[in-house]
């Protein structure tokens, strides 16, 4: 049996998709140990790794950090990519080489967020296995740059447009995070490299949440990028109903289920708020869960509405028409792949391309702002709820997704080409 180091930035949208990662390793009889934040402690212990504590240091979750300016876009994209991903190198490559010195792994797998990994494996040649926890944002012919949310064109024209705006991005508008990634491979005794910081992933194995349906087509997309399916919560604790659920399972009202995640939810009203005040008309039953804060902050519900702080999402998707979403990767990976279509509204971080993907699939509305007017919030939603084509598209990604036994094929992908060679006779 093989040796797995896993390590991940300290949230929850970097540490959740290794989950199952780690429990389908766990489950085929091989070792685990995970170098993770503190507050997935419990978490991690509970797919059968061994949970090793991050540095002090380097755990705080991104919307912790203390002087994070309130940036979207493409400055968001640049501060985040300098600050949240790059300082922390040199101290992860420190700590991980003192874990592998301790117990030598037979690879590494890392979230693609965690950049002390492929730092790691530069420097010594450690076998590295990334995982994809946002759309695959390596660069190609067929696809503006990431962080645009232009739909792909793989045409001649769309070719030159494409080649155009991967060099501005590159070397104008992330030009100051490729110096800063200089000298940080400078410290940590790197050479210079023209590779772009969004294309970090592994030469050999990418483990990508999710299905190659839903992400856009790419004629140059790398051989290590294998799609393993929907990365979802899996088992957790027993689930308690609230006192309305019974609502949710009988069936009389279609479900529209509405969440803002557990990062980006410091203002409920942007979305969960919203959704409920343009729908309390609608003959549709609205299901908020606030992602940790006190429902209590929503104030008073009308007749339709019911809310939570949190809700498994193994427990209500298969009872939810229709999902509305500020666009966090994972929670619409695990909504596809229960087939529901999708409205999404989400401008920080990954999330402008993730509401582009779902528009592309055609399994879903994009609303191109975090705070979308009553209007279009309700015409999208109206949409999502009766357009055939909507649901068709939502159904073949639910089909897509359930060619893919999940397990077998992260330990078919990860540990079988470590798997000992039977002996000729």
């Amino acid at each position: 049996m093989s040796h797995f180091l896993f390590a991940s930035m300290p949230s929850a949208g970097h540490t959740n998709p290794l989950k199952p990662i780690a429990r389908a390793l766990v489950n085929a009889g091989h070792t685990v140990d995970w170098y993770a934040g503190r507050a997935f402690q419990t978490a991690v212990q509970a797919t059968g790794a061994a949970f090793l504590p991050m540095h002090p240091d380097l755990d705080v979750a991104p919307d912790a950090q203390p002087d994070r300016p309130n940036l979207t876009g493409l400055a968001g994209i640049r501060w985040d990519l300098k600050h949240l991903f790059l300082d922390p190198v040199p101290l992860q490559v420190t700590e991980l080489t003192a874990l592998v010195a301790l117990s030598p792994p037979t690879a590494l797998v890392a979230d693609m967020g965690f950049v002390g990994a492929a730092a790691l494996h530069e420097l010594t040649g450690i076998d590295w296995i990334s995982v994809g926890i946002s759309p695959l944002p390596v660069p190609s012919r067929d696809t503006a740059p990431f962080g645009t949310a232009l739909k792909p064109s793989a045409t001649p024209l769309g070719r030159v447009r494409n080649r155009l705006l991967n060099t501005l991005m590159h070397r104008v508008l992330l030009r100051d995070v490729q110096q800063h990634w200089q000298r940080i491979r400078a410290r940590i005794e790197l050479p210079p490299t023209s590779a772009s910081p969004l294309s970090g992933i592994s030469p050999t194995l990418h483990l990508q949440n999710g299905v190659a349906e839903f992400e856009y087509p790419r004629s140059d997309r790398p051989a290590a990028v294998r799609f393993v399916g929907a990365l979802t919560e899996g088992p957790g604790v027993p689930f308690t109903p609230p006192p309305w659920w019974a609502d949710v399972v009988s069936g009389t009202r279609p479900v529209v289920h509405v969440t803002q995640g557990t990062v980006a939810n410091s203002d409920l009203g942007d979305l969960v708020a919203r959704t409920i005040r343009v729908l309390e008309d609608e003959d549709v039953l609205v299901v908020a869960t606030t992602g940790g804060p006190d429902p209590a902050v929503l104030g008073d519900l009308p007749a339709n509405a019911r809310a939570a702080a949190f809700v498994p999402h193994r427990e209500l998707l298969p009872y939810t028409r229709v999902m509305v979403t500020n666009g966090g990767y994972g929670a619409v990976q695990t909504a596809l792949a229960h087939g529901i279509p999708l409205v999404v509204a989400g401008a920080t971080e990954d999330k402008p391309e993730v509401a582009a993907r779902v528009e592309h699939a055609g399994a879903g509305v994009r609303l191109k702002s975090a705070a979308p007017a009553d209007a279009d919030l309700l015409a999208a939603i109206r949409r999502a709820l009766h357009e055939p084509r909507l649901r068709e598209g939502a159904d073949r990604l639910r089909d897509a997704y359930a060619r893919i036994d999940t397990e077998a094929e992260i330990v078919r992908l990860v540990a079988g080409r470590h798997a000992p060679v039977e002996p000729l006779l």
